[in-house]
């Protein structure tokens, strides 16, 4: 018998698959692409591999694939913790880029409320998967 919880942690769990899915289909359309990789901060700008370029294709696939993972059950746990651990890593990006709104325009979201937004995109993830 599935239960009240179970159920609202699977809506949970496809509401955060479309977000995380939506967001990592962004990162291989060239204009969003190109400001994603314009607000890697220049402390973490590398060449090869580690160019901001290809660091955004990493992230879109990482998110793509965390949100096929929260939605298969024997994966969703590794997958949540995964998403938890990207939304701390791209977290430096979102903070150069609110840093600089005269640079980044709509992408530049005030640090406080981009830090809690952060917060609460984690907890839910959590709670979506644990």
């Amino acid at each position: 018998m599935v239960t009240t919880v179970e159920t609202l942690q699977l809506l949970l769990r496809i509401a955060l698959a479309l977000a995380f899915a939506g967001m990592g289909v962004l990162h291989f359309l060239p204009k969003p692409a190109r400001q994603m990789a314009a607000i890697i901060p220049p402390a973490l700008r590398r060449e090869g591999f580690l160019r901001p370029a290809t660091l955004v294709a990493f992230t879109g696939l990482c998110e793509i694939a965390g949100a096929v993972g929260i939605l298969l059950p024997p994966t969703q746990l590794v997958a949540g913790l995964a998403l938890v651990l990207f939304l701390v890593a791209v977290f430096p990006a979102n903070s150069y880029a609110a840093k600089h709104p005269d640079r980044f325009g709509a992408m530049a979201i005030p640090f406080w409320p981009r830090y809690f937004g952060q917060l609460l995109f984690i907890l839910l993830v959590l709670l979506a998967v644990v």
